[in-house]
């Protein structure tokens, strides 16, 4: 349990570490940015500050003239260099449809940005000796003014440092907090993770505390309580989804769980009245059947129906667990509908002579499973015959509208009321139990018959009203073969 544990933890620890990564990427980013816009503010500040030191050079020389005492032709002083050019101009001009953002004096001037190459320069000290070069003509005289920014740069560059030292303490002190906030929301998660993992070690390995520590984890829900839910309102946003996840889960498990608790009782009642009827003959043998030919007879018909009873309903649950359980095997061929209900209405006129029966067809081509098919017909005749008087009359009918071929079952018998028609294809359901053991069956017929419908692709249609009679059809997609469409009588014969 330890490992496993262990194993959740990593599992946790791994996720806050990706949430925190990716945070930190983006803080990075966002880092990132800021300092391209600050450097970009700088070196607009900085071209700015030149541009207005350049034309208080050009207004001055307006006014005085070259400097007089020029020794050597060059004047310094407070980071600026004012000399007569010697050569052609050096650098780029501003287009013409930009100039008029720049001031009068230095609009056509030529202008470089340089670095000294000093290889002893630090890194950090490289941009000190930075120079903004500009040649333009003065009253006709060619000037060059070179300008330096030491003392702006040192500060920019000391602001630029301490931003980035407040960047780096700001970002280890937020992914120090978003770790234990991502923590804390993951929490409930991790719980539940644990707790899962401790289920699959097996009940014998869960104490009681544990019990505890899960019931209150999963606010109670056990098998009695699959109705509670967890509280929508109470949970935090970024779990909101996983707690609606879970409840609609909770409902499934509930609604399937109430369907097998009903689906077991209903059995267990179909199945004990069969086996209450077999020990009660079985007892009168043992008591007087051994030596009365008339009481061993009635014992043994009645035992042999009970039997057929039981094998029935078996086959019938067989039949709906291995559809439940998805390993029903079909087989799809192209046949016609109408060869089919040919086929049934021969079959149940020979074993049935009490009721009236008719057929009307018309070409249906279908693509299913030829037997499951028959099967769900059979059904629906079945039943057709069960809750029509003797003498009544029972109509099989074979259309094909548009995209969907109908096998259709008209009786005149008692019908079905109303509230009952909802649940007729509901597992051991029967509108009538008080009649229920004198015509038969097991209420899993029309379940049989829906699960066959559905599985390809088609339902079942009902309208019945009571002491008038019932109509029930099977829809199945119409599909017509690519070859020669085989009727369901030759193949039985093949």
């Amino acid at each position: 349990m330890k490992n496993k544990q262990e194993k959740v933890h990593t599992i946790g620890f791994s996720l806050v570490s990706k949430l925190n990564i990716q945070l930190w990427f983006r803080l990075v980013g966002t880092f990132i940015m800021l300092n391209i816009v600050f450097l970009a503010a700088s070196g607009v500040t900085l071209a700015l500050l030149g541009e207005r030191r350049a034309v208080q050079v050009v207004q001055q020389i307006h006014s005085l003239g070259l400097p007089a005492l020029m020794e050597g032709g060059r004047l310094v002083g407070q980071e600026l260099e004012v000399s007569p050019r010697e050569g052609p101009a050096e650098g780029i001009t501003i287009p013409k449809h930009l100039q008029r953002l720049f001031p009068a004096e230095t609009r056509s001037a030529h202008r470089q940005v340089t670095l000294p190459h000093t290889a002893d320069v630090a890194l950090y000290n490289i941009l000190d000796d930075l120079q903004y070069q500009l040649d333009l003509e003065v009253d006709g005289n060619p000037v060059r003014i070179v300008l330096r920014f030491t003392a702006v740069i040192w500060a920019l560059k000391t602001v630029f440092v301490v931003l980035l030292v407040w960047q780096l303490l700001t970002a280890v002190r937020t992914m120090m907090s978003r770790a234990e906030l991502i923590r804390r929301v993951l929490k409930p998660i991790s719980d539940l993770a644990e707790q899962t993992q401790t289920l699959s070690q097996g009940p014998g390995r869960l104490s009681l505390a544990e019990m505890q520590a899960l019931a209150g984890t999963l606010d109670e829900i056990d098998a009695a309580r699959l109705d509670t839910r967890i509280d929508l309102d109470s949970t935090q946003d970024e779990l909101k989804g996983l707690a609606q996840a879970i409840n609609s889960l909770l409902e499934r498990i509930n609604e399937s769980y109430r369907l097998q608790a009903r689906f077991v009782s209903d059995a267990s009642h179909e199945l004990r009245t069969p086996i209450a009827a077999i020990q009660g003959y079985v007892n009168l043998l043992d008591r007087w059947g051994k030596h009365d030919p008339e009481a061993l007879q009635e014992s043994i018909d009645a035992l042999k129906e009970e039997a057929a009873n039981m094998k029935e309903l078996v086959e019938k649950l067989l039949f709906l667990a291995r559809g439940d359980n998805q390993t029903m095997q079909i087989q799809l061929e192209y046949f016609d509908l109408q060869d089919l209900a040919r086929t049934l209405y021969r079959e149940t006129e020979l074993i049935d002579g009490g009721h009236e029966f008719s057929l009307a067809t018309e070409p249906a081509p279908v693509r299913a499973d030829a037997g499951l098919v028959k099967q769900a017909c059979r059904i629906l005749i079945d039943n057709a015959i069960k809750y029509t008087p003797v003498g009544g009359s029972i109509r099989l009918l074979v259309s094909s509208t548009g995209d969907e071929v109908r096998f259709t079952v008209q009786d005149s018998g008692v019908g079905i009321p109303p509230k009952d028609i909802p649940h007729i294809f509901d597992r051991f359901y029967r509108a009538d139990n008080s009649r229920a053991r004198s015509t038969g069956g097991t209420g899993l017929g029309l379940s049989i018959a829906k699960w066959i419908a559905e599985r390809h692709g088609g339902y079942l249609e009902v309208l019945s009203r009571e002491n008038f009679g019932t109509r029930i059809a099977l829809v199945l997609p119409r599909c017509e073969a690519e070859l020669e469409i085989v009727g369901v009588g030759d193949q039985e014969g093949l």
